[in-house]
């Protein structure tokens, strides 16, 4: 077999892994690549505006499609700026495969022009990161790269390329198998353990189903259904969770934890047994970890053993694929009515009913309700803030409608971006991103991604002139000091408070327009329908709408745990 360069041979095993878009921003680096990359016609190439967007779009590509997302940056403030994105993935177990540019193996460790220790960075954020340091190794890395970000817990792999060794000729040949030693993923599931938590499901009075992120990413969510209708055992679920079940279930409760429903964290609090699918058990779901589920027995099924008893002590460990173990499951559960427990969730589901204050003015729950009546089949997309939690609360998903959303990072500037990822991936769909006015700006540069590929995303931005999530704390703890946290003034202080307020900037009808995008503005609640029927006629258009709403800065996200309270430390209003 001829020897082709190591940019050829990237793209081969392009190709040979099936990659169809590729999210890429050029450098030094990697400029070879690129023109390796211009010459074939299998692969859609996105330019992003910035290399973060670039790893956001990537990652909601792989979330909304289960493919893996494939970036291309160079090496140094290419690759850094890659940094919070990998981190993200990580969190939220996304498959991502992002090759770095890298400077010549001679100049590694000079402080060379654009030579950073990527792989060393970004070591703790990753699944896998490896720089290439023989021609010959490369295809292998590749292929294993691959399989490591798609297998097991999936996760974001780094592989760093020296622009010499991809310029070094060698073998064309692409490896067909993996044979990684030490990396042997869990496939099966344990039958013994598995019947274990079974019998301990049939004798429980108080039982519910915890269902975390895992669940939807194994792709469990109609198996789930099934198991939950056969069993009849409510479900609570993580903010990732979330659409595992349809949300108008009548055996689906709620989110849990710190934004969670009443009824949801009540149930948690009185459980007598607590059936755990893809979760880790993050702080925001369990407050102070002594007390959370004090009256429970745990069973914790998870594909990562590492998650397995890290934070919340397990009775019945069970290390899985979620999908295959709900699959098993089914082979051996019956049905275990429990009338008095759903009659009990049901009272406090009306007692403390998840709701805002109803009155003349535009609630983002009015926006989110009416996205609710006219899309019932489309990806939501959030950024973070206090619109996410709205969102999460209010938002019905079913197996046709997907929530994408920055889980475990936290990560604003992730909505419009991640948008953009998942109508790439999914162009017969309707995407609607929903950010705050703050987290909107962190990414705004991406409308000309946005323009440019035609993409007729639907953009909601939730405009309360402030940095919501952080300023209710401020006037719940704070004493109602706003510092840092008014998009107006920038750093309130002492010296300047009650001073007139300059006129808030941007002017985002303004700013999508000079885009060669739709802009609308919405004051009142009368409004809303209307909007979103113009924003679906744009669609046919192919451009993107942003939907601007002038909500109040006093409206908060209720229920809300205390900073370090337990499930029952609720703040209901």
């Amino acid at each position: 077999m001829r020897n082709i360069s190591g940019n050829k041979l990237l793209v081969k095993a392009l190709r040979e892994e099936g990659v169809d878009v590729l999210f890429g921003y050029p450098g030094a680096c990697t400029v070879d690549i690129s023109d390796e990359i211009y010459k074939q016609d299998f692969t859609k190439v996105i330019l992003p505006r910035h290399e973060q967007a670039l790893v956001h779009e990537a990652d909601a590509y792989a979330r909304s499609t289960g493919k893996v997302g494939v970036c291309l940056v160079t090496s140094g403030p290419g690759a850094t700026n890659l940094v919070t994105g990998l981190a993200t993935a990580n969190y939220d177990s996304v498959p991502l495969v992002c090759f770095t540019g890298q400077v010549a193996r001679h100049l590694i460790g000079n402080d060379a022009f654009q030579e950073v220790d990527i792989v060393g960075i970004t070591r703790s954020i990753t699944k896998y990161g490896v720089t290439v340091r023989k021609r010959e190794d490369l295809g292998r890395i590749i292929k294993e790269a691959f399989y490591i970000a798609r297998t097991g817990r999936p996760g974001p792999v780094l592989v760093d390329l020296p622009k010499d060794v991809m310029a070094e000729l060698g073998s064309a040949e692409y490896p067909k198998t993996v044979n990684i030693r030490g990396y042997k993923p869990s496939t099966g599931v344990h039958i013994g353990q598995l019947k274990r938590a079974i019998k301990m499901l049939s004798k429980a009075k108080k039982p519910l189903f915890l269902a975390g992120g895992g669940v939807n990413i194994s792709g469990a969510g109609e198996v789930f259904t099934e198991l939950v209708e056969r069993t009849k055992v409510p479900v609570v679920t993580t903010i990732m969770g979330k659409g595992c079940i349809p949300s108008d279930h009548p055996y689906y409760v709620g989110n849990l934890g710190m934004h969670g429903s009443y009824a949801s964290n009540m149930s948690v609090n009185e459980s007598d047994l607590l059936f755990s699918i893809g979760t880790r058990f993050n702080d925001r779901i369990t407050g102070k970890l002594h007390s959370f589920a004090p009256n429970a027995q745990i069973v914790h099924i998870d594909i990562d053993t590492a998650a397995i008893s890290r934070n919340v002590q397990v009775d019945v460990p069970i290390v899985a694929d979620a999908k295959e173990a709900i699959e098993k499951m089914l082979e051996y559960v019956e049905e275990y009515e429990h009338r008095d427990w759903m009659q009990k969730i049901t009272d406090w589901k009306e007692q403390h009913p998840l709701t805002m204050q109803k009155g003349p003015e535009m609630r983002a729950q009015d926006i989110i309700e009416e996205i609710n009546r006219q899309f019932k089949e489309a990806i939501i997309v959030t950024d973070v803030g206090q619109h996410q939690m709205f969102t999460t609360q209010y938002i019905e998903l079913n197996h046709q409608k997907q929530l994408l959303t920055s889980g475990g990072l936290g990560t604003m500037g992730y909505g419009f971006p991640g948008a953009i990822g998942a109508q790439i991936g999914n162009p017969d769909r309707t995407v609607i991103a929903i950010s705050g006015d703050g987290g909107m700006q962190m990414n705004i540069q991406e409308f000309a991604t946005a323009v440019l590929e035609e993409l007729p995303l639907i953009l909601c931005v939730f405009n309360n002139e402030y940095l919501g999530m952080v300023r209710q704390w401020q006037k719940l703890f704070y004493g109602k000091r706003y510092a840092m946290t008014d998009l107006r003034a920038g750093a309130l202080t002492r010296a300047t408070e009650g001073k007139e307020h300059p006129k808030y900037t941007p002017d985002f009808i303004k700013l999508a327009e000079s885009y060669g995008a739709k802009g609308i503005r919405v004051t009142e609640k009368e409004k809303i329908a209307e909007a979103f029927e113009q924003a679906k006629k744009n669609r046919s258009e192919k451009v993107p709408t942003l939907i601007e709403f002038i909500i109040s800065p006093e409206d908060q996200v209720y229920p809300m745990i205390q900073p370090g309270g337990t499930l029952e430390d609720m703040i209901i209003d």
